[in-house]
């Protein structure tokens, strides 16, 4: 059965990014919500939808919608989102679930007493070379996890006028307190520390200790322009390491022999390096930064069944470390 969907946000984000790949899976967006007339029209426009409206309170109380997706603000999200479930419908919202651990852990007890669920946009554990690195992982083949590095950076665009860490701590931040327990464990502690050059500019180092005896270090900061490549993980086991760059290049390397003096070297399919990258120029479905496959997931979880994605749990979680990465940082 089509999923009947009213959506809140009508932003670059949610017109480029969410909705496209929405309407590739079985629903119907029957009405649209922005507070922006001209951003609302046209999003109307594109998505072929003629119920629009300013009022978010309204769209949520529409007749005939099976559920309520919003991309807005963190406060927009906590409030809608309790309206929503408190209505009985299940709900799907971009990150941070709220603008505090507090929010999020509200917006858990409200899906709980509805007894619908809450899924939150973690689209990260489904960008593609992430994906390929966890289900490598999840065969076996790969063995216990010892250790994760990597970086996640952007410029200092968030930072006109008066400088304020918080939107980068919300919206860029809270997907590696999400990510590292997706491809090892449940962290047990986490630590910091920073250099900040000038207000607005700032690179800080996150040291992880993982309940499976794993450690990490993640290296997040506003120094480097959103034009370079911005983001690495690489995950190490015994004679094993995992390397994702920038979410669309994967590299497995294992345990190869030594080859120069070998006059029958080659390459085996089991010890060798692996590699894979999408080929942008085949006329082919390409999502690497993982939006479709986030909502193959949210799109039947919404209609009641169990799927992989995201929940407010999760939102729980990510946001209770993100409140102690800011605390031990002091930003």
């Amino acid at each position: 059965m089509t999923l009947k969907i009213g959506w809140i946000g009508c932003g670059i984000h949610a017109t480029q990014m969410l909705l496209p790949q929405l309407v590739r899976h079985d629903v119907e967006i029957v009405a649209l919500c922005d507070i922006d007339g001209k951003r609302l029209a046209d999003a109307g426009r594109q998505f072929g939808v003629s119920r629009l409206t300013s009022d978010a309170e309204e769209l949520i109380r529409t007749s005939g919608i099976d559920a309520v997706g919003m991309a807005v603000g963190p406060e927009q999200h906590l409030h809608f989102g309790k309206l929503a479930l408190e209505r009985g419908l299940p709900v799907f919202m971009e990150k941070p679930p709220s603008g505090t651990a507090h929010g999020a852990r509200e917006l858990r007890a409200a899906s709980e007493r509805s007894g619908k669920p809450l899924l939150v946009g973690f689209m990260k554990r489904y960008s593609v070379g992430n994906k390929i690195a966890h289900n490598i992982i999840q065969s076996g083949r790969f063995g216990p996890i010892l250790g994760l590095t990597g970086y996640y950076m952007t410029a200092p665009g968030y930072f006109t006028g008066n400088v304020d860490y918080t939107g980068f701590f919300l919206h860029h931040c809270v997907h590696y307190m999400d990510l590292v327990s997706f491809f090892v464990s449940p962290v047990q502690t986490i630590s910091a520390r920073k250099v900040e050059k000038t207000p607005g500019r700032v690179l800080f180092h996150v040291g992880f200790e993982f309940e499976c005896g794993a450690i990490g270090n993640i290296a997040m900061g506003t120094i480097q322009s959103r034009g370079a490549p911005v983001e690495r993980i690489e995950l190490m086991s015994d004679h094993q390491r995992l390397e994702v760059d920038d979410v669309i290049e994967v590299r497995w390397n294992r345990n190869p022999p030594f080859k120069v003096d070998d006059p029958n070297a080659t390459l085996t399919d089991d010890v060798d390096t692996l590699m894979w990258k999408p080929n942008f120029t085949a006329a082919a479905n390409e999502d690497p930064k993982g939006y479709h496959s986030l909502l193959a997931d949210v799109v039947p979880a919404l209609g009641g069944a169990l799927t992989a994605a995201p929940t407010i749990h999760d939102g729980v979680i990510a946001m209770e470390r993100l409140e102690i990465l800011r605390r031990e940082l002091a930003l």
